[in-house]
């Protein structure tokens, strides 16, 4: 039930999705790492082997990785990975070998289903021995063994290709449009992945872009990802309208070029992967690549919430947007564009928050109701009747005195900002609170 209330997604619907899989891989940038976890001791219980890639010092061969794997489990359960701890003795270690014994030891541990659980994978050397040992051990675990594998990163490789044969389930993308980086296509194209909430983080088929070459490449691809259909002068107004038309049209191609080499980098295939294309005077999302941009799925999911008529579609769609809003947009870049753009996010992340409030309140869950009314208010606290509404719950929820300080909050807040006191409407609803909760007078003066 927790987990449901949490992320609207039942425990029941992680395991019809895992269920018959290989691998299941915890997709990043989710906020439900810890409950997948959750999820595997919850069903494996006794059949939870749980290895952490240690980090001091971090590991450097696939031996060595191994070698505390087996270790680990061993403390927990008793002596484990007879057939790994052979092969491994070999002086000339064959990844292939390996991932075979471990496959071994796995399917002997238990005749139940038994989960070997790998958190913070990507700590591990992604080189040849590495994926080799992974595609083995995949390729030889028995039917009751699966794999799980958490990380704050995940590659494409040696993944992709599971996913693509149904070998290995995404959990952690059921709040999004699809699968992203692993989203599996008849023609494979490189995946970019865009997170603007907070600071502002790309990667290309799982990897990040971490150098831009200056912030003027950084900033005009968002500024593309954030405008799918721009025209040069546009471009040209927002980022050079000092220089001359020549000179921004240097300058422009020169910063395209550089967005288009930090991608190529990251792409294990060949040809030239540019993110836009020129058609018709506008540059428009090019074709040979794959976007998967968090600002667009969130603006979708509020923008049907509002026009939703079932319920629950539009809890599941306002659940989704505040998912995606981990924190202000592009919260390090301060050009016009992106402040006014940051600042119709806000309001729109303000209506979802309020949007949910109002679900709950209607189905009579004032607590929920209230927790989502109060977050709206951080981001919108000149909205009166939200206050109100907030107020009410207050009263109906036995807390009075949260009611009358909210009332205070609201009438400090109007005078600070704008020099205006509360509306007749929340004046009265103030005194009806007051007078029905039997409020002495003088704490009235004192409060007014």
């Amino acid at each position: 039930m927790f987990l449901h209330k949490v992320t609207h997604v039942s425990l029941d619907s992680f395991h019809e999705k895992s269920k018959g899989k290989r691998v299941a891989l915890m997709y990043p940038w989710t906020n439900y790492r810890n409950l997948f976890l959750a999820y595997f001791l919850n069903r494996a219980q006794e059949g939870l082997l749980y290895y952490r890639v240690k980090t001091d010092p971090l590991p450097s061969s696939l031996a060595e990785i191994a070698s505390d794997l087996v270790e680990q489990i061993s403390q927990v359960v008793g002596s484990f990975g007879k057939k790994t701890r052979a092969v491994l003795k070999k002086v000339n270690l064959n990844p292939a070998a390996l991932g075979e014994a471990l496959a071994a030891d796995l399917g002997a541990y238990s005749r139940e289903p038994v989960v070997l659980y790998i958190d913070e994978i990507d700590k591990v050397p992604l080189d040849e021995p590495f994926i080799q040992f992974i595609e083995s051990l995949v390729g030889s675990l028995s039917e009751h063994v699966q794999l799980a594998v958490s990380s704050r990163l995940l590659t494409y490789n040696p993944w992709a290709s599971m996913v693509a044969e149904g070998k290995a389930a995404v959990l952690g993308t059921e709040q999004r449009k699809d699968d992203m980086m692993f989203t599996v296509e008849d023609e494979p194209r490189p995946q970019i992945e865009v997170f603007s909430f907070g600071r502002g983080h790309v990667l290309v088929n799982g990897q990040p872009i971490t150098n831009w070459d200056g912030a003027l490449p950084r900033n005009l691809f968002f500024f593309f990802l954030d405008r799918p259909l721009v025209t040069r002068d546009e471009i040209f107004e927002v980022f050079w309208p000092a220089l001359s038309v020549k000179e921004a049209t240097n300058v422009f191609h020169v910063t395209k070029r550089k967005i288009t080499e930090r991608i190529n980098m990251k792409v294990q295939q060949s040809g030239s992967f540019e993110l836009t294309q020129y058609n018709s005077g506008f540059y428009l999302p090019s074709e040979k690549v794959v976007r998967h941009y968090d600002a667009s799925d969130f603006v979708e999911s509020v923008e049907k919430a509002i026009i939703a008529t079932d319920q629950r579609e539009q809890q599941y769609l306002y659940s989704r947007a505040i998912d995606l809003y981990k924190a202000p947009f592009l919260q390090t870049i301060e050009m016009e564009w992106v402040i006014n753009r940051r600042e119709q996010l806000r309001q729109m992340y303000a209506q979802a928050l309020v949007g949910m409030g109002r679900l709950f309140a209607s189905e009579g869950d004032d607590r929920q109701a209230l927790g989502y009314l109060t977050r709206a208010l951080k981001e919108i606290p000149e909205r009166e009747d939200i206050h109100r509404h907030v107020m009410s719950l207050y009263v109906k929820l036995g807390m009075v005195e949260d009611a009358l300080n909210q009332y205070q909050f609201l009438a400090s807040h109007l005078q600070e900002t704008q020099r205006i006191n509360p509306s007749p409407e929340t004046v009265a609803l103030y005194e009806m609170i007051q007078s029905t909760t039997g409020v002495s007078r003088s704490r009235r003066k004192s409060k007014q």
